[in-house]
C-alpha cells in the first residue's frame, strides 16, 4: 500500500501525464502529441487553413460568386493566412514567453484573434479585389464579411485546438519545483524579483 502523503499532487500528476487544455481540465489527448512548439504551429496552421479553404468557398458560393473563382480566392487567401499564421504565432508566444502569462486568458485569446485579424486584412482585400475583379470598396465589404466569420472560427478553432491538444508550452504553468527565472534578470516570471544569497 502507498503512502497517500508521498504520492504527487493531482495537478503536478496530471501536468506530467496529461497537457492541461483551457481552464486547467486534462486535454482530450490525454497525452502530449507535439514534441516541438514548431510542429504543434504547422499542425495547428494547415488544419485551420484547410478548413478555411472549405468554409471560405461554401460561404462565396452561397453569396452567388462563381465557385471556381471562390475556391481559388478561399486557396490564395489561405495560403497567405497561413505564412502569417505561422509568423504570427511565433512571434505571439515569444511575446507570452517574456511577458510570463500563463493560461491563454479571455483577454489574451481576445487580443491575440484581433491583432492576427487585423494584420490579414491589410494583406486580403488587395487579394480579393484582384481575384474577384471587384473595386477595392467592394473588396473591403467581402472581406468584413469574411472577417466577421473568421473572428469567431479563429477563437472557437483555437480554444478546440487547445482543447483537444493542451496549451502551448508557452501559455502552461511549469511543474511544480520547476523555476521560472529568466537568468539574465534575475527576476523569477510568476514571482518576481528573485534573492540572491
Amino acid at each position: 500500500m502507498t503512502d497517500p502523503n508521498s504520492a504527487p499532487s493531482c495537478r503536478a500528476a496530471a501536468r506530467d501525464d496529461v497537457p492541461l487544455g483551457p481552464g486547467g481540465r486534462p486535454a482530450w489527448a490525454r497525452r502530449r502529441v507535439f514534441r516541438s512548439p514548431g510542429t504543434r504551429r504547422v499542425v495547428y496552421a494547415v488544419v485551420f487553413e484547410v478548413l478555411a479553404v472549405l468554409f471560405v468557398t461554401v460561404l462565396l458560393t452561397l453569396v452567388g460568386k462563381e465557385a471556381n473563382s471562390s475556391l481559388v480566392l478561399a486557396i490564395a487567401n489561405s495560403t497567405i493566412a497561413l505564412l502569417w499564421n505561422l509568423a504570427f504565432n511565433t512571434i505571439f508566444e515569444a511575446w507570452e514567453r517574456r511577458s510570463g502569462t500563463t493560461g491563454r486568458p479571455l483577454r489574451v485569446r481576445v487580443a491575440h484573434a484581433v491583432l492576427f485579424q487585423l494584420g490579414l486584412v491589410c494583406m486580403l482585400v488587395p487579394t480579393v479585389a484582384f481575384i474577384l475583379q471587384v473595386s477595392l470598396g467592394e473588396a473591403i465589404v467581402i472581406e468584413g464579411g469574411l472577417l466577421v466569420f473568421f473572428f469567431l472560427y479563429t477563437a472557437v478553432y483555437a480554444y478546440c485546438f487547445d482543447s483537444v491538444f493542451g496549451l502551448p508550452d508557452s501559455a502552461s504553468e511549469p511543474p511544480a519545483g520547476t523555476s521560472t527565472a529568466h537568468p539574465a534578470s534575475g527576476v523569477d516570471v510568476l514571482t518576481g524579483p528573485i534573492d540572491r544569497v
